[in-house]
């Protein structure tokens, strides 16, 4: 039987080049690493590396 979204958690990424924030993504709670994706930021108007960021 499945467990469900119990250890999934969202997490905010913020563009590394305006620093605007501007995506909300699940991520499983027990990986250590930093979420790094390249996605389109609407302020740069171009694909850049986003970032998870600091704050909860």
């Amino acid at each position: 039987m499945a467990k469900g979204k119990e250890n999934r958690g969202l997490v905010t990424l913020v563009c590394t080049e305006c620093k605007e924030k501007n995506y909300r993504e699940e991520k499983n709670k027990k990986n250590t690493e930093r979420l790094e994706l390249n996605k389109h930021c609407k302020k740069c108007g171009k694909h850049t590396l986003h970032r998870e960021s600091k704050e909860a």
